[in-house]
């Protein structure tokens, strides 16, 4: 009767906040195993955050500005948010300046955007 503890593992999504209880993949690629890199965010200067948040967001400077993995735009504002780890699709984001809420989606050229929840 010596049986082994089980344990039941869990993983915080690191954009959205959610706890998900592991579960079977799926074959989708937000269930992609391979760790997320992870990146320093410095201040940017946005303002129209309070200045606790001021890192994750940037002003989208136009044709000339690429994303970084760890980036998307809000299609709303134009405001670009920026997280710690990459972005994958599936991951879920908010958008403090306008107050929407969006989810990242890979479109057919391999980018990735933010669609609007609400």
């Amino acid at each position: 009767m010596n049986e082994e503890p089980t344990t039941v593992t869990s993983t915080m999504d690191a954009v959205g906040g959610s706890e998900n209880a592991a579960a079977p993949s799926d074959g989708t690629a937000a269930d992609d195993e391979t760790p997320r890199r992870t990146f320093e965010l410095e201040e940017t200067g946005f303002k129209e955050v309070p200045k606790r948040w001021r890192k994750f967001y940037r002003i989208w400077q136009g044709e000339g500005d690429t994303l970084g993995p760890n980036e998307v735009i809000c299609p709303v504002c134009k405001v670009v948010i920026r997280s710690h780890r990459e972005f994958r699709p599936g991951d879920r984001v908010y958008c403090m300046p306008c107050m929407s809420r969006l989810v990242v989606v890979q479109r057919p050229d391999g980018r990735l955007e933010a669609d609007v929840l609400y």
